[in-house]
């Protein structure tokens, strides 16, 4: 059995497509990319932030170094279903996604109650170090519909296709379904290119071709933007 990946380095670029430009780059990709064992599935996270929203609105002022803390799950759960709790960096163009595995439950006793985990490894540490610092609750749940690829020659270069991100600011709970309210509008279609270097040529091409150009886009920083700016001023979509 393959180990689950807990550390990530690499380049994240995002583009919002249409329908028409999804499709037609889907076909002009053909089979040099690959559908993941995972096929389509949902993604729904709990982000955490402080109680002013410290996190966020620090990311939306770009700067070189930012951070932010979620708890992650694919797919329907139970008490027991693994889950991940993820502490994502970005400096300097380059993303740091650090995780650990931890059961439902486990991860609920400590994110939302304080109980920590019987398995406490580096990568826990950092991410208690961070909770114990900024003391941040749960803030808003995502969710999307993802259809994930890989490069038939290069399997670190990934992508992914996002549809239906959706959001609620209450039942802040992985176990409480992934229903919520549509972020972008059901014609778009967020891809992210994810590699550990530079992309693959023929891609780029591929892009160039469809005038497809990368955008400044986060899921939680849309939804701040959106929902909660009002509250401390302007922001932008990168975060």
């Amino acid at each position: 059995m393959k180990k689950t990946q807990e550390v990530f380095q690499r380049y994240e670029k995002k583009y919002l497509l249409t329908r028409s430009q999804y499709e037609k780059l889907r076909e002009a990709a053909g089979d040099r990319i690959v559908p993941d064992v995972f096929g389509r599935h949902t993604i729904c996270n709990v982000y955490f932030d402080t109680e002013s929203y410290e996190l966020i609105r620090a990311s939306i002022e770009k700067p070189p170094y930012k951070e932010k803390l979620r708890l992650r799950s694919y797919g329907t759960l139970q008490d027991d279903s693994q889950v991940f709790i993820e502490l994502k960096k970005k400096y300097d163009g380059v993303v740091y996604k650090r995780r650990i595995p931890v059961s439902l439950s486990e991860a609920e006793a400590y994110l939302y109650e304080g109980m920590k985990p019987e398995k406490q490894s580096q990568i826990f540490r950092e991410i208690d170090w961070f909770i114990r610092f900024y003391r941040p609750k749960p803030s808003v749940f995502l969710a999307y519909d993802r259809r994930a690829f890989f490069g038939k020659a290069q399997e670190d270069f990934r992508v992914t296709f996002d549809t239906g991100i959706r959001y609620r600011e209450d039942h802040l709970h992985l176990s409480e379904g992934d229903a919520g309210i549509l972020l972008i509008r059901e014609d778009q279609v967020l891809m992210e290119v994810k590699m550990p270097d530079s992309m693959p040529f023929w891609f780029g091409e591929i892009l160039s071709d469809l005038e497809i150009f990368p955008i400044s886009f986060s899921k939680y920083g849309t939804y701040y933007r959106q929902n909660m700016n009002h509250l401390f001023g302007e922001g932008v979509l990168d975060a």
